[in-house]
């Protein structure tokens, strides 16, 4: 599986290191940046390319960092296809893709250390949607609530 990787200054440390992480399990890893440690730099411009690398279908997946994983998920929820969640416990990130086809798992590099991270990763890209009516339903109604966005904002 193609994994996209993001992240800003505070999430750098441990991308770097999740992203060997996920080569060593058979993954191919692209990197959108950070590829070098700059305090200056801003999660939002990271979260962007990752999120435009996953819906253009250049990664099947994504993992995201920043600081403690709140403001790259709500930059990343801002990007039409994508589903992006913090997950700092196993359950979540794996019952986010069964049930809600995340695809993009959202990491806080000054939360949770690398071994919690490498289990959260191993979770996530070990899952798959359900397919499940009641989960498909759902998504619907989250593909609406984009276009109702979409629409305002054009309107």
């Amino acid at each position: 599986m193609k994994i996209a990787f993001g992240s800003d200054h505070a999430g750098y440390a441990l991308k770097e290191s999740l992203r060997v992480y996920v080569q060593k399990l058979g993954h191919e890893a692209i990197d959108v940046g950070a590829y070098q440690l700059d305090p200056a730099d801003d999660y939002v411009d990271f979260a962007v390319a990752l999120c435009e690398t996953v819906v253009e279908g250049r990664a099947e997946r994504g993992i995201l960092l920043c600081g403690s994983g709140v403001g790259a998920t709500a930059t990343a929820n801002r990007v039409p296809g994508i589903i992006a969640c913090t997950c700092h416990d196993t359950y979540s990130a794996r019952q986010g893709v069964q049930h809600d086809a995340m695809n993009v798992l959202v990491l806080g590099g000054r939360v949770i250390g690398s071994a919690v991270a490498e289990d959260l990763v191993s979770n996530f890209l070990g899952a798959q949607f359900s397919g499940e009516e009641r989960h498909v339903r759902r998504l619907r109604k989250l593909g609406a609530l984009e276009k109702a966005k979409a629409a305002r904002l054009t309107a």
